[in-house]
């Protein structure tokens, strides 16, 4: 009776401890009960399938069980102190002896020096294990550092393996649609649920409450890498070798509406929206605070060193609004915007009309074959098997094109008629500061702050 695991990547072939464990047997006149093997687990754990079966064995066979022969101890586990309890358990509670094929039939396991000698054996083999686990870390985190992703991948990709055999991920065609569908919904504002229900019609394999958040909150999708912080490296995302399925934008106003973003230092608010953003003539952001007048408190700015000088919220936010103003396109801009915004649209309604007929004769394809597929089976061409497999790979197809033509026809002339709606005030950034909410407004000044956002 032995364990074996073929994760560790022994220098013996299964065969041969196979062999080895029969001739000690029989060198030594033991009748072979069993054999037990931990094929793809590794040693480090005795919490592996075989080896569970080895003890129900054992347990079941309460007094006929003498040995436990293993080819060799680091065969047996990688795990020093596990080792030597899991030894002394059997010994104990079974009265069975745990011998390597290295190891006389008469060895004395209660002797100091086969201890020491065991012990030794089980500590190198922890040692190479770790050193193994380290190695390949370091690989994993070379790759990822090079924009190579080489662990599972997610759904809506694909491992393969170049000619070097290194790994790496490329696009699903059938199933990388379900993503930008996913992401383009919840920035729609569609809910998690509503979501999970029409992905998985289209084939989604996620399951749980957690599924889209997955989704939503992987990197990889904008072709990037997340490589965790270690020791005194920080966490850094770099770009991927990749293709990626969404565009970073989309990536990240996914991350801002789950409140991934990290929140600013200076939080605004309503009454003093500039507050972080605007900066002394010494360089620091200023902060913001109250005073109190006759009959109210008012809001002002203040630098953090030149503490002695206020600065009225009114009067700042008055001298904003008249840059603003003096920002605003004139009617010749305005007009020439729109003229250009109703030709560009144009085009892409055009577009979109040709890649709908493409879609549309796509989809009539695949009503074709999977008519065909069904006559098939109807006539016994084929295995139910068969039949099974392919009407399921033409479901998904459909679904996916179905869903791609809605999404393309979906409010084609209302998004013209909407954009001349809010023209004007796409136009105005002034009115478009008055429409945004205070983190907004924040955002807004950041992006303005080489236009008079310095005060002395």
């Amino acid at each position: 009776m032995r364990a074996h695991s073929t994760k560790d990547q022994s220098k013996y072939s299964l065969d041969y401890q196979k062999n080895s464990i029969r001739d000690y047997c029989k060198r030594n006149k033991l009748e072979l009960i069993n054999l037990f093997e931990d094929d793809g687990e590794s040693s480090y754990t005795f919490d592996r399938p075989d080896w569970i079966a080895l003890e129900d064995f054992i347990k079941k066979h309460k007094g006929k069980v003498q040995y436990l022969i293993v080819m060799d101890h680091d065969r047996f586990s990688r795990n020093l102190p596990e080792a030597l309890n899991k030894i002394s358990h059997l010994e104990m509670k079974f009265g069975i002896k745990v011998l390597a094929t290295n190891e006389p039939i008469d060895l004395d396991p209660s002797d100091p020096n086969v201890f020491m000698t065991r012990a030794f054996k089980y500590m190198m083999a922890n040692n190479e294990l770790f050193n193994i686990r380290r190695r390949t870390s370091a690989g994993i985190r070379q790759a990822l550092e090079s924009g190579r992703f080489v662990n599972r991948a997610p759904f809506g990709y694909k491992n393969v393996k170049a000619e070097g055999g290194k790994g790496f991920i490329v696009i699903d065609e059938e199933r990388s649609f379900i993503v930008k569908k996913t992401f383009r919904d919840f920035l729609m504002g569609h809910p998690f649920g509503q979501i999970c229900k029409e992905a998985r019609a289209l084939g989604f394999t996620y399951s749980g409450n957690s599924a889209i958040p997955c989704i939503l909150n992987n990197h990889l999708y904008a072709g990037l890498i997340k490589v965790l912080a270690r020791k005194q490296t920080p966490e850094k995302i770099i770009p991927g070798i990749h293709q990626p399925i969404i565009s970073e934008t989309e990536f990240w106003r996914a991350q801002e509406s789950l409140g991934n973003i990290k929140p600013i230092k200076c939080m605004p608010v309503d009454e003093v929206p500039l507050r972080g953003i605007l900066t002394c003539t010494c360089g620091l952001n200023m902060t913001a605070g109250k005073s109190k007048g006759k009959r109210k408190y008012y809001n002002y700015y203040r630098c953090r060193v030149h503490n002695n000088l206020n600065f009225s919220a009114i009067k700042v936010h008055n001298q904003l609004d008249k840059i603003l103003d003096l920002c605003n396109f004139k009617p010749e801009q305005t007009t020439y915007i729109a003229e250009k915004a109703k030709e560009r649209m144009n085009e892409a309604l055009a577009e979109r009309t040709q890649r709908v007929a493409i879609k549309i004769k796509e989809l009539e394809e695949i009503n074709r074959k999977i008519e065909k597929n069904e006559e098939r089976f109807m006539e016994d061409m084929i295995e139910p098997e068969t039949y099974r497999k392919w009407h399921k790979k033409f479901q998904i197809q459909k679904a996916l094109l179905t869903e791609e033509i809605n999404s393309l026809t979906r409010n084609r002339h209302e998004k013209l008629e909407k954009l001349f709606q809010v023209h004007p005030y796409l136009t105005s950034l002034k009115s478009i500061f008055q429409k945004a909410t205070v983190r907004q407004k924040h955002h807004y000044y950041a992006g303005c702050s080489n236009v008079g956002s310095h005060i002395a």
